[in-house]
């Protein structure tokens, strides 16, 4: 892969991972619980000083920590990417929620609303991070390696992996609060369809990865001349 095929590839990758923390973030403005990748730091902001983002960006250095582990030599140093890809979805997950501050629905009717529109822009933002090909967010990666490590089946570790985060922040909420608070049914809605608006997504943008290949220019050219 060249230079400039790797610089496509990354900046497509960059707009996709916006893309994926405004779709968070609609999701959590809809106010019927969050998505279960982000259960955990939203439950967490609402009991302590620091942003989801923030919390977001902790839980994805354990995650990152939790591969090496997992992975041990057979972690590749290129994975170590996943830092700053932390980093960059934090800030964006904390610009797009204060982007988003006027949105504050207060009939169950628009909640839903919000919810859908949230997990469609999420699933989009998550098929474009497919497309790229090129780095993977740390909770994916992480399911990556435990599916790889216990010889499962990736969409069902998946499964395994958003269900014992949604647990984690029903625990940690009654811990702190006493009461549940992050999760309600917009956590479980987002989880059984955002995967499947995902699949739709990557089968109406396949043309795209085609357009990030270095050759497809000349591809289509030659095509034209024969």
């Amino acid at each position: 892969m060249t230079k400039k095929e790797l610089s496509k590839r990354y900046l497509f990758f960059i707009i996709g991972l916006f893309i994926n923390a405004l779709g968070v973030s609609f999701i959590t403005k809809a106010s019927l619980g969050t998505s279960p990748i982000s259960s955990i730091p939203y439950t967490l902001s609402k009991g302590f000083s620091l942003t989801m983002g923030e919390f977001t960006f902790i839980l994805n250095m354990f995650l990152i920590l939790g591969q090496i582990v997992i992975l041990r030599k057979d972690f590749e140093k290129i994975q170590l990417l996943q830092i700053p890809v932390s980093f960059l979805f934090a800030f964006f997950i904390d610009l797009t929620m204060a982007g988003l501050s006027f949105l504050n629905p207060a009939v169950y009717v628009q909640k839903i609303a919000y919810l859908i529109i949230g997990c469609i822009i999420l699933a989009l933002g998550i098929s474009m991070e497919v497309i790229a090909d090129v780095v993977m967010l740390s909770g994916e990666a992480f399911v990556k390696a435990i599916s790889e490590v216990m010889k499962k089946e990736f969409g069902t570790t998946k499964i395994v992996f958003d269900g014992s985060l949604t647990i984690g922040a029903c625990v940690i909420s009654l811990v702190l609060f006493h009461n549940i608070v992050g999760v309600r049914e917009g956590t479980i809605i987002a989880a059984l369809i955002v995967g499947l608006m995902a699949k739709f997504f990557n089968k109406k943008l396949e043309f795209i990865g085609e357009m990030l290949k270095e050759n497809y220019a000349f591809d289509e050219i030659q095509d034209v001349e024969v």
